[in-house]
């Protein structure tokens, strides 16, 4: 089989980016320039612009991974007596709860499988029982299984308990519809690294403008303060500290070619058809799919283990990223798993590969086999 030149990162990000976005990186900004204050500025009118918050929402950028802005939204929106309710039907759900814990924010989880929705219906049963609860914080796309969960049926629920909700869209912001003009919520957190096909290292948090406004004196920190970092970009156009400059202007090109290519409409396009892809591909070779179809994100799929005494995900992982392709090990906690991401900039001829690169691996590791029938 032919290898492609760089590894193909099969994961739900970092993830394989385009060379004009990479070559975007090879220039050097200062951090006060009136050139890079532009690019900011840019990249905030364009991603509020995704998501149709253009007149209500503002976006504050963070440096750091997709966890550091989930985190600087929790501490920002709720304030210190706020009560938040996490739906939890995986591992980013659970990473919220730890958030609320390590900030001294009172929380309760709402607990599912992690093969299961989150159901509106329990979340309106939630908010009627407890009038304490102030937020909903919600993982729209649990990449810890791939289940995408109902954003907007249960938006309309927290909305109509005339509750706050949180959003942590970091695997689906870009590619799975987000509209703020139909689907209520004061933020949505998502970065640099995941559907747009930026390069890891900046998040942002598009937040309700007049839900911002009240925000003040909520962080517990400063670095992760939202509301701060607010009121300076917008009295000065540039970040209180020194912002990632190479990340953003990666962003910047990254989004460009995100609007060339069509958007959103594109862009999901695009990942649905991989997703198609990869599960039909693997389906030949005997491997099952954990989701049921019908709650499957197009963004990550896992599939169970092979059922071979020859199996290792060590080796598995190693004889796949020999041959060009990196994948994800399972985030679940009941059975084994493996994942295979579906989004980054690979071309046509990536899910292909990665099949067939994992095709010869079974056959060169003894895997005979996968799940109830052998590979012939």
């Amino acid at each position: 089989m032919n290898l492609p030149s760089q590894p193909i990162l099969l994961t739900p990000g970092p993830l394989t980016t385009s060379e004009r976005t990479r070559q975007a990186m090879l220039r050097d900004w200062g951090s006060w320039d009136g050139d890079f204050n532009q690019i900011t500025a840019r990249v905030r009118q364009q991603t509020l612009r995704i998501v149709h918050g253009e007149d209500t929402h503002e976006c504050v950028p963070l440096q750091g991974s997709g966890t550091f802005s989930v985190e600087a939204a929790i501490g920002t929106l709720v304030p210190r007596d706020g009560h938040v309710l996490i739906p939890n039907n995986g591992a980013y759900c659970q990473r919220i709860a730890k958030i609320c814990r390590a900030l001294a924010r009172r929380h309760q989880t709402l607990d599912y499988p992690e093969d299961t929705q989150v159901k509106a219906a329990d979340v309106d049963r939630a908010l009627a029982a407890d009038p304490s609860i102030t937020h909903v914080a919600l993982v729209h796309c649990e990449t810890g299984a791939g289940v995408l969960n109902p954003l907007h049926e249960i938006a309309m629920v927290v909305a109509k308990h005339g509750r706050s909700l949180i959003i942590d869209a970091m695997s689906s912001f870009g590619a799975i519809d987000i509209d703020a003009r139909q689907t209520p919520f004061d933020a949505v957190v998502a970065a640099s690294g995941k559907c747009l096909e930026g390069v890891p290292g900046m998040g942002f948090v598009i937040i309700r403008r007049s839900t911002l406004e009240q925000c003040e004196g909520n962080s517990p920190s400063l670095a992760m303060d939202l509301y701060d970092q607010w009121v300076y970009m917008n009295r000065t156009t540039q970040w209180r500290f020194t912002p990632p400059t190479h990340v953003v202007a990666a962003l910047d090109q990254a989004i460009a070619q995100y609007m060339e290519e069509g958007g959103l409409e594109a862009r999901g396009a695009r990942y649905a058809s991989n997703c198609r892809a990869l599960i039909e591909g693997m389906a030949v070779l005997g491997f099952r799919t954990f989701l049921d179809p019908a709650i499957q994100a197009p963004i990550i799929v896992t599939f169970h283990a092979p059922d071979d005494p020859n199996y290792d995900f060590k080796t598995f992982y190693t004889e796949v990223k020999k041959r060009g392709y990196i994948l994800y090990p399972g985030k679940l906690t009941q059975v084994e798993t493996f994942r295979v991401g579906c989004i980054g900039h690979f071309g046509d001829s990536g899910i292909p590969g990665a099949v067939a690169a994992i095709a010869d691996t079974l056959k060169a590791m003894g895997i005979k086999q996968v799940s109830a029938k052998a590979l012939a």
